[in-house]
């Protein structure tokens, strides 16, 4: 081995001079790297500047605290024009809410949030148990299998179809979708981005299809009829890159995150025996351990933000027009407010204590249908498998952005 990962990263951030440290280079989430990378920056430097990196100069925040007040702070640190550390190369980037400030953002946000809401939780519960039963017992026994593709992506695709109502035949487009809108330049993946803009546009013209009909009938709780019917929304169709921001935000904000926690939950119980122990000998834990596998796996890595103001943060002085970077995953392992962050425990106090779903008027929406279908699928796993072993090195997804897995072997005894 050369002492680096693609020839670009050395493995040892600590021999790397400061100034040229680089934590967003996507080959270091491959292998796990980019978590001594981020020890060494809380430790020497939390508020980080990064002068010169693919994506230009940039900030990191990188301790718990910090990011909570940054993310908290609209008012200084804008989420327009983007929530990833690139640029489009062309400069044109889709409106979505998550990545506007209020007003706007608050009210597209409002007008999709019933699909989610607390009082929608009991029916999706059940549609979430039906769909991890039939998905776990299809399973193969004593052969291995990849978990990604059999059942975390299976279990997100199937939610995803019932948030949009989409025909059950066509659900398997959306984590296609998905995948293509998360495999980009701008978060250091190599990309035909010409065919990722091409299939965006057949995405696009599925939903207006889709919302054409939506909108000729009554309302429903999907989020297609949800924007359609809403008066404040229902223009939408009207302005096609707000929509296909908004479809963007919708498919990949269901699918990647709760799928990559379903994955990183079975290899964390793995790595940690004697965690599985504890779960098998008292299923109760289940509901506390979910939110230490998000906080665990933390699937997105970064949220960006722009400074839209002069502000200090943790003694550094940032500019009005400066990128910055909030790396969540950096944050969930921060040793001053998380004890043992490396470790996975289940029973963790404060387990729900994390950066995984953001902090402020950006708050993950669907945090509690991410953590109801974990519990869910857990359940169900406790109920029918004594064990799912690992049985060989997953395989990561190449992003600074999307921390997740592409393969996972398992094999569940005959």
């Amino acid at each position: 081995m050369d002492g680096s990962l693609g020839g670009a990263a050395p493995l040892d951030p600590w021999s790397i001079p400061l100034d040229k440290l680089d934590p967003s280079l996507a080959e270091l989430y491959v292998t796990g790297a980019q978590h001594e990378y981020f020890r060494r920056l809380r430790h020497e430097d939390p508020v980080h500047y990064c002068p010169e990196s693919q994506f230009g100069p940039y900030w990191s925040i990188t301790r718990f605290h910090d990011i909570v007040a940054a993310d908290s702070n609209y008012a200084a640190f804008s989420s327009h024009p983007t929530i990833v550390i690139g640029d489009q190369s062309d400069g044109v980037e889709p409106p979505m809410f998550i990545a506007m400030d209020p007003p706007s953002h608050d009210v597209q946000r409002k007008a999709v949030t019933p699909a989610v809401a607390p009082a929608r939780l009991a029916d999706l519960e059940a549609v979430i148990r039906t769909n991890a039963g039939s998905i776990l017992d299809s399973l193969p026994r004593g052969e291995t299998f990849n978990w990604v593709e059999l059942v975390s992506k299976e279990l997100t695709t199937r939610m995803l179809a019932t948030l949009f109502d989409v025909p059950w035949n066509d659900r398997h487009l959306l984590p296609y979708w998905s995948d293509v809108i998360t495999t980009s330049e701008t978060v250091g993946v190599a990309a035909d981005m010409d065919h990722r803009q091409a299939v965006m546009m057949e995405c696009l013209a599925y939903f207006q299809d889709m919302w054409r009909e939506r909108a000729a009938m009554p309302p429903k709780f999907d989020f297609i009829s949800l924007f359609a019917h809403n008066p404040e929304t229902r223009g939408m169709i009207d302005n096609p890159m707000e929509l296909m921001g908004n479809l963007m935000l919708l498919i990949v904000g269901g699918n990647d995150t709760t799928r990559n926690s379903i994955s990183g939950g079975v290899l964390a119980l793995n790595q940690y025996p004697d965690q599985y122990a504890k779960l098998k000998a008292d299923r109760t834990l289940i509901p506390n351990m979910v939110p230490e596998i998000i906080r665990w796996q933390t699937p997105l890595a970064h949220m960006r933000r722009n400074a839209v103001v002069d502000i200090e943060v943790g003694g550094k002085q940032i500019h009005a027009g400066d990128k910055v970077i909030m790396w969540y995953v950096s944050g969930n392992r921060d040793e001053t407010v998380i004890d043992e962050p490396e470790k996975f425990i289940i029973d963790r106090d404060r387990s729900r204590h994390h950066l995984s779903f953001g902090f402020g008027i950006h708050r993950c929406m669907g945090n509690r249908v991410a953590e109801m279908q974990l519990r869910v699928l857990w359940e169900e796993i406790m109920a029918r498998f004594d064990h799912i072993e690992v049985v060989g090195e997953p395989v990561r997804v190449v992003s600074n952005f999307v921390q997740g897995y592409e393969d996972l072997p398992v094999r569940i005894a005959g």
